[in-house]
């Protein structure tokens, strides 16, 4: 292991951000990068594991309504019984995610997956529930961080969130520049399906966008709605996650190092049901262009966040919060980064 980090460290200099891997060299890079990641695969399917007992626990241990998000994600939900102060009683002797299938379910370790053009630098809110008054199916999100040097979860760092509404448009960007109104799609080529960025032209907009720190056990949490879907692009959430920061008097935050910047997914099958439910049925290109698949996504993102190898996987592990999928899901995934890295807070188109 430590050759191996010794390697990721000396090759890390040839990466640069947002990029997908070209040279020998950048490759290279990734494949060490991966392989200190995926020595942590048994840690991260743990860590998830607990938490999707824990969960399951609270929703089934002998409560008839669906517990609130307080009890959901209460401080200490992911510490062990003994821990806790508990009485060591297990609440559930079988859980259905006892039968979870391992796997390291990270995203790609490193920022080779484009930021994006709808960032807004120091305009992020630090909270939790992201929806603001927007419609949309519930959505709790469990993020866990680990530290691909040590593979033990990382407190007290920020994870930065932000992703489209249910008709597919990011908060400050409503419409596109008055000179692309009749703009077509790109037709074929990595791009195909892509649109020009729409400008910020509402600044004070802040729906589906903000970031939390991790708790004590390396877990960060929000509220959110599931994202809807525009053209060219798979269904996405963006983030990236800042080891130190400052509180900005708005609420919002400034940091001057990055960590991690990449983008989560979530598997076709429920997104073609969620397409079918409202608000998602007013998308405005539902009858015309559709949705983008996984497999069809633009500029090969959702390609390179399986990484060189395709051993990642940046899919959103999905339950439901009550028995049927209109009562909401809740997503769980952990990210293995490099805490000691240190990349460029901006988009480079």
């Amino acid at each position: 292991m430590h050759i191996l980090l010794s390697t990721l460290l000396l090759l890390s200099s040839y990466v640069s951000a947002h990029k997908e891997p070209k040279t020998p060299q950048e490759v290279e890079a990734q494949r060490a990068l991966q392989a200190a990641a995926y020595h942590c695969a048994p840690a991260v399917a743990e860590f998830t594991l607990q938490r999707q007992r824990i969960f399951a626990q609270k929703v089934l241990a002998g409560r008839p309504s669906l517990p609130g998000y307080d009890d959901l994600f209460a401080e200490g939900a992911y510490l062990d019984e003994n821990e806790s102060g508990g009485t060591n009683q297990k609440l559930l002797s079988c859980v259905p995610v006892k039968e979870t299938k391992i796997q390291n379910n990270t995203c790609v370790l490193t920022p080779v997956v484009t930021e994006g053009p709808y960032y807004h630098t120091q305009g992020h809110p630090i909270r939790q529930n992201i929806a603001e008054l927007e419609p949309g199916l519930l959505l709790l999100l469990d993020i866990g961080v680990i530290d691909v040097e040590t593979c033990k979860p990382l407190p007290n760092v920020l994870v930065d969130i932000w992703h489209a509404n249910a008709t597919g448009y990011y908060a400050g960007h409503p419409v596109p520049a008055p000179k692309l109104v009749n703009e077509q799609p790109q037709v074929g080529g990595k791009r195909a399906g892509l649109l020009s960025a729409f400008p910020r032209t509402d600044f004070e907009e802040t729906f589906l966008r903000g970031a939390w720190p991790t708790d004590a056990n390396g877990v960060a949490q929000f509220t959110t709605i599931y994202p809807g879907y525009y053209t060219g692009r798979a269904t996405h959430i963006h983030a990236k996650v800042f080891p130190d920061w400052e509180t900005l008097p708005n609420g919002t935050f400034k940091s001057h190092r990055m960590v991690h910047v990449g983008q989560f997914f979530f598997d076709d099958a429920t997104n073609m049901k969620i397409d079918r439910m409202h608000p998602y049925t007013d998308n405005p290109i539902a009858d015309t262009r559709g949705r983008t698949r996984n497999w069809r996504d633009s500029l090969n993102i959702f390609e390179d966040s399986l990484g060189p190898e395709k051993e990642y996987n940046p899919v959103f592990d999905l339950q439901f919060l009550g028995g049927v999928i209109s009562q909401g899901l809740v997503g769980y995934i952990t990210m293995a980064v490099n805490a000691s890295a240190d990349y460029p807070n901006y988009w480079s188109g």
